[in-house]
């Protein structure tokens, strides 16, 4: 029997930063040591993700998570009453077996994967290491924040196609610094935001990017270019964008609207390629719909920067080992509720890295104050960090966690920098 004990699990449900109910997780280890995690949900899911348990009930408009809570204090918490807390990937392994399907639609991959993560945590504080630590003892890459500063497809409620439009502060010597020019172009985007279309377009998304009434790609662009440009660091900044491309697919055309156009694989690959060449974009997340397997090889042959693959990928080492030898992506979105365990998320990522990917881990749209990521993009020195603009509370949380941990490094601090895509 292990030194650190489970010695008890419970559940209850909270609500994240929309106002929907979710699931928060607390263990305890030998009696007296908490490990506690909220989990976040999203909003723009892939078919592919592991499946959440909601009530479907008349509260909460059926998204309520008594029956995911039931099953963590009935099912999951049980399972794992005994076990060694440190013992992670045994223990994600018995949270798998209790549940016995493979995207976890039985108990819920929001119930299992809270568990997973409070586990971790209070694994943390029993051998008295923050989690980052705990998760690697080589922990030291500070990530490069991709801020999303302008939102559109479900993300708003506008009409822009693509989801988001965010900026890489990659020319910043330290993570501090990256936040301060992150700061002083949001600024500038606010008052371009204003003056072109009135005060309400200041209003912000589910990830804290103005909401705008803008529909055009190219218009969205070039508000965000001035004002990197009158922020006075646009050599220190390249671009991002989530084109969440699935959500403008038509599966029985077998093609893309954008902007009210439809068009082929083939032509979708050609707008890409005129829009990098008049915009320096470094790094394009869900360029096609999550099956295009050709759109996403050709793209990431022929466009030359980094493909990110979300739901293309979703955090799963099947789908990772499937279409990594295929070319198709050079970059995984590293979600740990789309797998529903850490061990398995954490496994994704290493087979990421064996195949020479860039890491982006990433929030979910309906987020809590839990910083959790914060911890784990260092924990895997992942490089870079989706988490939002550096608004609302759910989204401050982490880059707050991040100034935390960069204090705690100290010298043995790195900030990716333009090595983001391979920081190590």
């Amino acid at each position: 029997m292990g030194k650190f004990r489970v010695t008890d699990v419970t559940a209850r449900e909270i609500l994240d930063c929309r106002w929907n109910p979710t699931v928060q997780v607390d263990v305890w280890v030998n009696n007296e040591i908490l490990g506690r995690a909220d989990v976040p949900a999203g909003r723009s899911t892939g078919a592919n993700e592991a499946k959440e348990v909601r009530d479907k009930e008349t509260r909460y408009a059926g998204l309520g998570v008594r029956k995911a809570v039931s099953n963590v204090r009935e099912v999951l918490g049980p399972a794992v009453i005994g076990m060694d807390v440190t013992d992670q990937r045994k223990i994600d392994e018995r949270l798998r077996s209790m549940d016995g399907t493979g995207d976890k639609s039985n108990l819920g991959a929001n119930a299992l994967i809270g568990v997973s993560l409070a586990a971790a945590r209070a694994a943390a504080n029993a051998v008295h290491l923050p989690l980052y630590r705990y998760v690697n003892c080589n922990a030291h890459i500070l990530p490069v924040p991709l801020l999303n500063l302008l939102n559109g497809g479900k993300l708003t409620s506008n009409d822009l196609d693509f989801q988001e439009f965010c900026i890489f502060p990659i020319g910043a010597e330290t993570f501090s610094e990256a936040m301060e020019i992150g700061n002083a172009v949001n600024n500038e985007l606010r008052e371009i935001v204003i003056k072109n279309y009135g005060k309400i377009a200041a209003n912000v998304g589910d990830e804290g990017g103005f909401a705008t009434p803008i529909v055009k790609v190219d218009e969205a662009m070039d508000c965000l270019v001035l004002a990197v440009e009158r922020s006075g660091f646009a050599e220190k900044i390249v671009y991002g964008l989530d084109c969440a491309a699935t959500h403008f697919y038509n599966i029985e055309t077998q093609k893309y609207t954008l902007e009210g156009v439809e068009m082929t694989t083939g032509e979708l690959l050609d707008y890409y390629k005129v829009l990098i060449a008049k915009y320096p974009i470094k790094s394009i997340e869900d360029p096609f719909s999550e099956d295009d397997i050709e759109g996403f090889t050709r793209a990431t042959q022929e466009l030359g920067i980094q493909i990110i693959g979300d739901d293309f990928l979703c955090t799963n080492p099947d789908r990772i080992r499937a279409r990594a030898p295929l070319g198709a992506c050079n970059g995984l979105l590293w979600k740990f509720n789309q797998i529903g365990t850490l061990s398995e998320a954490l496994s994704a990522a290493e087979l990421a890295y064996r195949n020479g990917f860039g890491i982006m881990v990433s929030e979910r749209s309906g987020e809590t104050e839990d910083p959790i990521i914060a911890d784990l993009v260092v924990g895997i020195n992942a490089g870079q960090i989706k988490t939002g603009a550096g608004v609302r509370g759910e989204r401050t949380s982490k880059y707050n966690r991040l100034f935390q941990i960069e204090e705690e490094l100290g010298s043995q601090a790195r900030y990716a920098g333009r090595d983001f895509r391979a920081a190590f």
